[in-house]
């Protein structure tokens, strides 16, 4: 196994390279974040959000998967891999973090890339699943629901979501059964991004700043 070496490494073979960001001093806890459909790991969101986290004390490992991988190579928008893919590649990046890091650590994502982590949130026995705008059904398709495993789900979990989410707002998601170990965080006004109505007099920078609390809140009493 190679070392990490200027917080980046990778497994050889199709693991992905994983990107590190660590607190100053010893970390409490590590969180696998992994990005939304659309949008690269060091997309301005997920830029945002673990900028956030590192200050309070959490490491950050961010991966892509491989049609964004892809996609960085020759700018040329792809479609996500197929899910069985996209969840053999959770299943390496988790394998390679789990065995570079020490203590607790976590798996989560924006969007997409929460919901697969939910998907094997049980199997990897994470200490934690964190979902930053979970899709809890298509866009506009609420009578397609995506929550089957949250009704069943062991591992501890934190969802933070948008009052307005158009993939599951406060209303629709009230309606579903989910587990007693899933926690849903959620910000007034705030969209699938967790941005804010601005006639709310609240701001995107307060909703991330309330998200990065909540999770460290939660993985550093784990």
């Amino acid at each position: 196994m190679p070392g990490i070496d200027a917080d980046q490494y990778r497994q050889g073979g199709e693991t992905p390279l994983v990107e590190v960001d660590r607190p100053h001093g010893d970390a409490s806890v590590s969180l696998i974040l992994a990005h939304g459909a659309g949008a690269p790991m060091d997309s301005p969101f997920m830029q945002a959000i673990t900028e956030r986290l590192v200050a309070r004390g959490v490491a950050v490992f961010r991966f892509e998967f491989a049609y964004m991988a892809e996609r960085r190579k020759d700018g040329r928008r792809r479609p996500p891999n197929p899910q069985a893919r996209l969840l053999e590649q959770w299943r390496d990046v988790y394998a390679l973090v789990r065995q570079q890091t020490a203590g607790r650590l976590a798996i989560g994502g924006k969007s997409m890339g929460g919901r697969m982590a939910g998907l094997l949130a049980d199997e990897l026995q994470a200490d934690a699943l964190i979902c930053l705008g979970y899709p809890f059904h298509p866009a506009g398709k609420p009578e397609k629901p995506r929550v089957a495993h949250l009704a069943d789900l062991r591992t501890p979990t934190l969802i933070i979501q948008g009052e307005r989410d158009a993939l599951g707002d406060r209303e629709t998601v009230a309606g579903y059964a989910l587990s007693t170990a899933v926690a849903v965080h959620w910000l007034t006004a705030a969209d699938h991004d967790l941005k804010p109505l601005k006639r709310s007099g609240l701001t995107h920078e307060q909703h991330l700043d309330s998200a990065a609390d909540r999770i460290a809140e939660l993985l550093q009493r784990l």
